[in-house]
C-alpha cells in the first residue's frame, strides 16, 4: 500500500528519532491538528500490521515510537552480539512492582513494604533504565523519589502507567502484612538486603 505524504513524513520522523515523539510535536511537524494527526498515525499502524512488516509503531505516554515487531525479536537478537537482557529476579520484580504502583516512592517506603533493604535492587533497576529519579520528597533529608521510565512501558507493553492492572488496596495491605510476618518468622534483620 502506498503511504500518504503525511504518513511518510511521520514514518521518517519516527525512524530518525529513535525515541518516542509526542503527538503534539508530530502534529506541529505535519501542520495538522492533533485529532487528524492521531488518525494518520492509526492508519499507518494498521498498514504496518496488514503488511506484516518488521517494524511497528507503538504508543507510549501519548507519544509514538517506531520499534521492531515482536515476532522478529529472535532474529534481531541473533543480529546483536550482546542483546539487552534484564535479570529480573523475584526481588527485582517485587521492587519494580512497588515502584510502578506506588510512584513516586522513596527507598524507605519500598523497604517498609518489602521488609528488607533495597539499595542494590533499585540500583539494578536504574541500570536497566526501568526506573529513574523523578524528584525529591519535601521532607527532612530530601529523599529521592523514584518512578518508572518510558523503557519500562515499552518493555512491558503499556501505553501509559494507567494500563497497569488495577490492584485492590486491601489486597496490597494484606500482601504487605504477609511479607512482614514472614520476615519476622524467619528472623531476618531490618538491615538485610535482598
Amino acid at each position: 500500500m502506498k503511504l500518504t505524504k503525511n504518513e511518510a513524513a511521520i514514518e521518517a520522523i519516527l525512524f530518525i528519532s529513535g525515541e518516542a515523539v509526542s503527538l503534539k510535536k508530530l502534529s506541529e511537524i505535519i501542520q495538522e491538528d492533533v485529532h487528524t494527526t492521531k488518525k494518520i498515525i492509526e492508519s499507518l499502524i494498521n498498514k504496518y500490521k496488514e503488511e506484516e512488516r518488521g517494524i511497528q509503531i507503538v504508543e507510549v505516554n501519548n507519544a509514538f515510537q517506531m520499534c521492531t515487531s515482536p515476532q522478529f525479536f529472535e532474529i534481531v537478537q541473533s543480529f546483536y552480539q550482546n542483546p539487552k537482557k534484564y535479570n529480573l529476579t523475584q526481588a527485582v520484580l517485587e521492587t519494580l512492582a512497588i515502584i510502578a504502583y506506588k510512584q513516586p516512592v522513596t527507598k524507605a517506603q519500598i523497604e517498609e513494604i518489602r521488609g528488607v533493604r533495597c539499595d542494590h535492587v533499585v540500583n539494578k533497576l536504574i541500570e536497566y533504565n526501568l526506573v529513574c529519579e523523578v524528584g525529591r520528597m519535601d521532607a527532612p533529608g530530601k529523599p529521592i523519589l523514584f518512578g518508572t521510565t518510558e523503557e519500562f512501558l515499552r518493555y512491558f507493553g503499556f501505553k501509559n502507567i494507567k494500563e497497569l492492572p488495577q490492584l485492590q488496596e486491601e489486597l496490597l495491605k494484606q500482601l504487605q502484612q504477609e511479607v512482614q510476618k514472614e520476615v519476622k518468622q524467619i528472623g531476618l534483620f531490618d538491615d538485610q538486603e535482598e
